[in-house]
């Protein structure tokens, strides 16, 4: 059984921004995430409670941030964006 998908307003501002060809492989990335949710990279530091997917799309490496709640089966999609500064922006914000 999967887990239920939220979007955070960083997240949903991100997504809008996004071309129509990476937000189809940003779909399927949250399809993944949802499914098992442990198969991201947990960080460590300031953003411990963090994961990390990272996926291609166009050549480029994006990542996926989110965090997940177990007792409700829920998955908080933080942040999706280009390697480029990804992490600085998170813990900026």
């Amino acid at each position: 059984m999967s887990y239920s998908l939220k979007q955070t307003r960083r997240f949903a501002r991100a997504y809008k921004k996004l071309h129509d060809n990476v937000v189809s492989d940003v779909d399927d990335a949250t399809k993944v995430v949802a499914a098992d949710p442990k198969v991201g990279e947990r960080k460590k530091g300031d953003l411990a409670n963090l994961f990390v997917y990272k996926f291609r799309s166009q050549n480029q490496l994006y990542l996926l941030g989110y965090t997940v709640d177990d007792e409700v089966r829920l998955v908080y999609l933080e942040a999706v964006g280009p390697h480029e500064n990804f992490y600085r922006d998170l813990k900026h914000q």
